[in-house]
């Protein structure tokens, strides 16, 4: 598992780059950057620039969402839980879509290092 050293307050924390993903997330959240909730994101797919799906998302939302995003080229994470995913974020959602390219390039750049 790869760990990243984070600098806060002065002081060096060591986290799994799966923790470093959902810190961004977060970050993300606060932003402004994210819609939620499997209807919002449907409505917002072509927009999106990529999404994130909990382990434990319904089959048939998994189905709608994983057709619209291969439809329309847009990256879905399965990697998470609904409790990992609603935590980073604040709210309890099971369905996350990045709608600004920077923090979506930023996430994928982390979760291809290990997460």
């Amino acid at each position: 598992m790869l760990m990243l050293t984070i600098r806060k307050h002065g002081k060096s924390y060591l986290v799994t780059s799966k923790q470093a993903v959902l810190n961004l997330l977060g970050l993300a959240q606060r932003a402004g950057r994210l819609v939620s909730g499997t209807d919002l994101v449907l409505g917002q797919i072509k927009q999106a620039k990529l999404i994130f799906m909990a382990a434990e998302t319904s089959s048939n939302a998994a189905s709608k969402l994983t057709q619209a995003a291969t439809a329309y080229s847009v990256p879905l994470i399965k990697i998470f839980t609904e409790q990992e995913l609603s935590q980073a974020i604040g709210r309890q959602r099971k369905i996350v879509a990045v709608m600004d390219a920077g923090f979506a390039k930023a996430l994928l750049k982390k979760i291809n290092q290990g997460a």
